[in-house]
């Protein structure tokens, strides 16, 4: 018997992964799957849900959002499973299903995960846990952590937004020191963002990140003048390439390993979730997961 487990978080976006749990099903029994499902809640551990995992099972199938995936490979990494995973972005970030093509229907999501082969994709690391898309610290990095779950799941990306809004008092230099065998930098920055994907916020900055390359993005946004900060951000608007023009307000480098050290008052985030403290060591693991329903 083929059996694919289905980790998935009802909370997700709109919840709308409780209304397409039947499309889920019919998809792989057309294919001879036997789907196990198990959903994710408070006070459940998403451990119990792989402990039974054997030789009969296929892939793992993620519904959620970039935090959820990384919460799922995260478990993996720790329990050793080397199960591929196929992912269904029903969350409010789903960035890195984006960049890897993954339709929004859940039908057509499966069809395309079943009909598919894994392939091996470049994952991050910053220091004990892993992150699929990004990792970021500085100004606003905080934000996600701090937007309500209600407010978040029913107003979507207007809720980081509002929160944003919010910091804007906030806004001052902060004191980094980054360290790579392709760059040292030692001063101040307003946001740091290391990239295994390409997009934060459906933005498209890391346009030179591939998934396997071996190779993490980095981008530092480095106070300046504020005429060089609007016209850089009209040019992350726009989707323009960062680093031309830009040197004023950016640092961009491309590394498969980096440190970090800050004695600000910050947190670190990954994919929308409260990342480790500082000190740093972030680093690309090359092929290190197996991704199923990728077109390009």
């Amino acid at each position: 018997m083929k059996k694919v487990k289905f980790i998935y978080n009802p909370y997700s976006g709109e919840n709308s992964i409780i209304t397409d749990l039947d499309k889920v099903i019919m998809a792989h029994q057309k294919y001879g799957y036997t789907v196990i499902p198990y959903r994710i809640s408070l006070g459940c551990n998403l451990q119990d849900g792989l402990k039974d995992l054997d030789q009969e099972y296929q892939y793992i199938l993620i519904a959620g959002g970039d935090g959820t995936v990384d919460n799922v490979v995260n478990y993996m990494k720790e329990m050793n499973i080397t199960l591929p995973i196929g992912i269904l972005p029903v969350g409010t970030a789903n960035d890195f299903a984006k960049y890897i093509g993954m339709p929004q229907d859940v039908e057509e999501a499966c069809e395309r995960i079943l009909n598919s082969s894994p392939r091996k994709l470049d994952l991050g690391k910053i220091n004990d846990k892993h992150f699929i898309n990004v990792a970021s610290t500085g100004l606003f990095t905080d934000v996600s952590q701090k937007t309500d779950v209600n407010l978040k799941n029913t107003m979507g990306k207007l809720a980081y937004y509002i929160k944003g809004i919010e910091q804007i008092p906030n806004f001052r230099s902060l004191k980094i020191k980054v360290e790579s065998s392709e760059m040292s930098y030692d001063g101040d920055m307003y946001l740091m963002l290391i990239f295994n994907g390409q997009t934060a916020g459906n933005l498209k900055l890391a346009y030179k990140a591939s998934l396997e390359d071996g190779l993490l993005d980095v981008i530092i946004i480095k106070p300046s003048m504020i005429k060089d900060i609007v016209s850089l951000f009209i040019k992350i608007l726009r989707g323009d390439h960062l680093e031309e023009g830009h040197n004023n307000a950016l640092v961009y480098f491309r590394t498969n390993k980096l440190t970090i050290e800050c004695h600000e008052d910050i947190v670190t985030d990954i994919d929308g979730e409260r990342g480790p403290d500082f000190p740093l060591t972030i680093e690309c693991i090359k092929g290190g997961m197996e991704v199923l329903g990728i077109v390009h």
